[in-house]
């Protein structure tokens, strides 16, 4: 390799920190390997040309041009979770000619980059800051791999070996062994031709396929405490946070509550009472009751309210798991009349201010702004019984 990159087709690629992590083998075959973690933004725009995987949302000549769940996964993470976005996503691996590291700076400069690996999260990463992101978030890093080499057949075979996977993921368990059917049945005969996605390659709800583990997540959040009680989920029953933060761990419940028959009562609760949260989360979901509220993370078009952080809406689906009852055939749901959306409004608006300070992600994860809405509903449904 050389000491001086020329100036042509370089990229100044910025990191937090970097290590050399080059094998004999690498170091007798000319080729270095760096390892780190770098600001998201670093790798934007970086060229894929190399990758044998495209960026699939966007990849020209696809019929299918909807979010896959890798990338609703990748999305979920850097808006539930983006903190933790470096440790729970794979980050990506880079591959370049040559390579300069200039440790006071904190910049690499790159001879013809591209990315051999992590086009789908780059382009989720893309999609995050230019739909996103705003001063309610903290940027998220990246762990990045960086593997120098100019030879061009091995950079092929690089980028082959580092794309083929086969991970069967919990969805597809249980959409194989039919613990998803009767949900599915449940939420078509109130949503008429909803199909749920019951493995990785099912296209997500923009393409005739509800996101099942959302479902789930929600529904969690709108059982009541006394089929959590009896589920044995949990130490603190009341405690809903999991719901927002968890989706894996609410999918394996599920899939007990399928199995064993101890349970049948709370899944049968869990039946009737998922297209009622469905419906919930969709209703607040782009709620216009939120319009002067001044709440920044709220994303709005034309003056109106298009989307609602899930952080801000989990609290306010698991206050109303006080009005879930039985009324001798079914569980359904009977909020009284005085309970109003503005009065769920204004208790979101005053936990998400002053007990999340403005983040939305802090108030799905809050355990305090889940109990200041639940006093409201509670108080309310004591005071009409």
């Amino acid at each position: 390799m050389t000491t001086a990159i020329a100036a042509a087709n370089i990229f100044a690629f910025s990191y937090h920190n970097c290590r050399n992590i080059s094998s004999p083998e690498d170091q007798s075959a000319g080729r270095k390997v760096y390892a780190g973690t770098a600001p998201a933004r670093s790798v934007l725009e970086l060229e894929d040309n190399e990758n044998v995987r495209e960026y699939l949302v966007e990849a020209k000549g696809k019929q299918k041009k909807t979010p896959t769940l890798v990338h609703q996964a990748i999305r979920k993470t850097l808006e539930s979770n983006t903190e933790l976005f470096s440790i729970l996503n794979g980050g990506i691996v880079i591959v370049a000619r040559d390579a300069e590291v200039d440790e006071k700076t904190k910049q690499m400069k790159l001879l013809k980059p591209s990315i051999i690996n992590g086009s789908q999260t780059q382009g989720e990463l893309r999609r995050f800051f230019a739909k996103t992101f705003n001063d309610d978030y903290t940027e998220p890093s990246i762990r990045f791999e960086i593997i120098v080499t100019d030879d061009d057949s091995l950079i092929a075979d690089i980028s082959i070996a580092r794309n083929f996977q086969n991970d069967v993921r919990a969805l597809s368990i249980a959409g194989r062994r039919g613990q998803l059917d009767e949900l599915e049945q449940r939420m078509n005969a109130a949503f008429p031709g909803t199909q749920l996605q019951k493995s990785e390659s099912d296209q997500n709800d923009t393409g005739g396929s509800l996101d099942t583990e959302k479902l789930i997540q929600v529904t969690f959040a709108l059982l009541p405490v006394s089929m959590i009680q009896k589920f044995g989920a949990q130490a603190d029953p009341e405690n809903k946070v999991f719901s927002y933060s968890q989706k894996t761990r609410c999918l394996k419940m599920f899939q007990r509550m399928v199995e064993e028959l101890e349970n049948e009562e709370v899944y049968h609760c869990f039946l009737d009472i998922a297209p009622i949260a469905w419906g919930l989360y969709l209703k607040w979901k782009s709620h216009q009751g939120f319009i002067g509220t001044g709440i920044r993370s709220i994303e709005r078009e034309n003056r109106t309210v298009k989307e609602v952080p899930d952080g801000l809406i989990f609290p306010i689906i698991a206050a109303n798991s006080v009005f879930i009852k039985h009324n001798g055939l079914r569980w359904v749901i009977q909020a009284p009349k005085v309970m109003t959306d503005e009065e769920l409004i204004r208790a979101a608006d005053q936990a998400y201010k002053e007990m999340a300070d403005h983040n939305p992600q802090t108030m799905g994860k809050s355990k305090a702004c889940y109990s200041h809405l639940i006093q409201v509903t509670s108080l309310i449904a004591r005071l009409t019984s």
